[in-house]
């Protein structure tokens, strides 16, 4: 691969060795010169957002009669004047610039519309929270629900990047058939929805996200040797990093070796699990692939930084991200609570065991922080990638403890590039489908030519 010395280097620059691949980040020397950036950056796409979506599953104890009651996730005043210190969203008090609200939608296509349904709320609600339409009953290939949010943007923006969408998940997903209900497990293990007739799989192993983000390249026998030794992607393509640098000014230099450095220290995290769970050691997920953390936190943050690096180096410009699995009852020994989380979902409207489940979503929502300070760490145009971000997260559940789909939690997290005000707080007329709110994001990440998705009865508006 050659390079133009100087001041200009194309967007698409790749650095090629054995087995991999490395995307750049926007750097300066990518403006041609006399050109403006926000000519450059629209000609790149980059004036996009970054579109994410984040499903937490079975609800949350706010939207439980005597949570809602305390206020365990909605503040109690609506617009700007709103106290989290009682919600579960209290970590993210902080971040109030860049958060939105918006309580008291219901998710109507992920209740029982037929009697042999009734029963199948946890089966049935994952492939509604992106698609907000109603899954079709089958334990066949014959499934049927939407497409979804995400792809929805990525067929319409992602075709110019190396990857449209990549989808992401925690919790194991490599289950066949049929799970319970007369319902096919693809309706649990997935989100995103390319047809209506075509789930998308996620990626559970940070090994098999790296390497789709940075060693696409080669054969797989190339790939596995360099999985098992212990050099870095970047050993790969170190000539061509130094031919590189040497065309760029002190600002771009420093800008690539951050970019290096993060990519070398999440590879240096990945090889460490896996060295750590093939050493023979009892593990407390045994099932799992050797990359994959036993320790949620660990997990949930690699997948952070995979995306927030995607995003800087362009590979990528939406991400679908499960961080659970209905009806899993895996503990999170830091949250503070020892009872698995399916059975304090199931919380009978206790008020102790309310306040339990309200702490395993503060814990949950107490990660996003991490995600958000590493957007608001990479500058792109002198802009930083979080005001570019639109971040969904919420659960297509309400109140887990009856299973229902009314008043269920939904935040937007992102910046005014993005379309959001943020620091308001959205309180929704009774009966309102999230699908107005998630028709709404399509207008704001620049699909308004999409009239409807799901059930949606207009687009939700965002006006303090």
């Amino acid at each position: 691969m050659s390079f133009i010395t100087g001041k200009h280097v194309a967007r698409r620059t790749m650095l090629r060795g054995l087995g991999a691949t490395v995307a750049l980040p926007f750097l300066d020397a990518m403006v041609p010169a006399g050109t403006l950036f926000s000519a450059t950056a629209k000609a790149a796409g980059l004036d996009r957002p970054r579109l994410v979506c984040i499903e937490s599953v079975h609800g949350s104890a706010g939207s439980s009669p005597w949570g809602a009651e305390q206020h365990l996730w909605s503040p109690v005043a609506a617009g700007r004047d709103y106290d989290l210190t009682p919600t579960s969203l209290s970590p993210l008090e902080s971040w109030r610039k860049y958060l939105t609200i918006v309580s008291d939608t219901d998710v109507r296509n992920a209740e029982a519309f037929s009697q042999p349904e009734i029963g199948g709320d946890h089966f049935r609600s994952s492939a509604v929270f992106l698609t907000q339409a109603h899954p079709r009953q089958t334990e066949s290939s014959d499934v049927r629900a939407g497409v979804s949010l995400d792809q929805l943007y990525a067929q319409k923006y992602g075709q110019d990047t190396p990857l449209p969408s990549m989808q992401l998940c925690i919790e194991n997903v490599d289950q066949a058939g049929g799970c319970a209900y007369g319902y096919s497990c693809v309706y649990t293990d997935m989100i995103s929805w390319a047809s209506p007739t075509e789930p998308l799989p996620m990626i559970r192993d940070p090994r098999m996200a790296f390497d789709q983000l940075f060693g696409a390249g080669g054969s797989e026998d190339e790939r596995t040797a360099r999985r098992r030794s212990t050099a870095s992607v970047l050993d790969y393509v170190n000539g061509q990093v130094k031919e590189l640098t040497r065309s760029l000014d002190a600002s771009d230099k420093r800008r690539m070796d951050q970019y290096l450095d993060n990519v070398r220290e999440i590879e240096r995290r990945i090889q460490k699990v896996e060295t750590r769970n093939m050493s023979g050691d009892a593990r407390t997920l045994p099932g799992a692939p050797a990359g994959v953390p036993d320790s949620f936190e660990e997990h949930i943050k690699l997948m952070f930084d995979l995306q927030a690096l995607a995003f800087q180096a362009d590979v990528t410009r939406v991400f679908s991200f499960k961080t659970g699995r209905d009806a899993s009852s895996r503990v999170y020994p830091e949250s503070g609570v020892s009872k698995g989380f399916h059975p304090s979902s199931h919380h009978g409207n206790k008020p102790a065991n309310v306040l339990e489940f309200a702490q395993i979503n503060r814990y949950h929502v107490s990660l996003l922080p991490y995600f958000m300070e590493k957007l608001q760490a990479i500058d792109e145009g002198g802009t930083n990638l979080l005001d570019k971000s639109l971040i969904v997260y919420g659960s297509p559940m309400g109140d887990g403890n009856v299973h229902n789909h009314k008043r269920c939690p939904l935040i937007l997290l992102g910046g005014a590039k993005a379309g959001l005000s943020g620091n308001v707080h959205h309180r929704a007329a009774a009966g309102t489908p999230m699908a107005n709110v998630m028709l709404s994001v399509l207008h704001m990440a620049g699909l308004t030519e999409i009239e409807q998705l799901g059930d949606s009865t207009g687009a939700f508006s965002f006006s303090a």
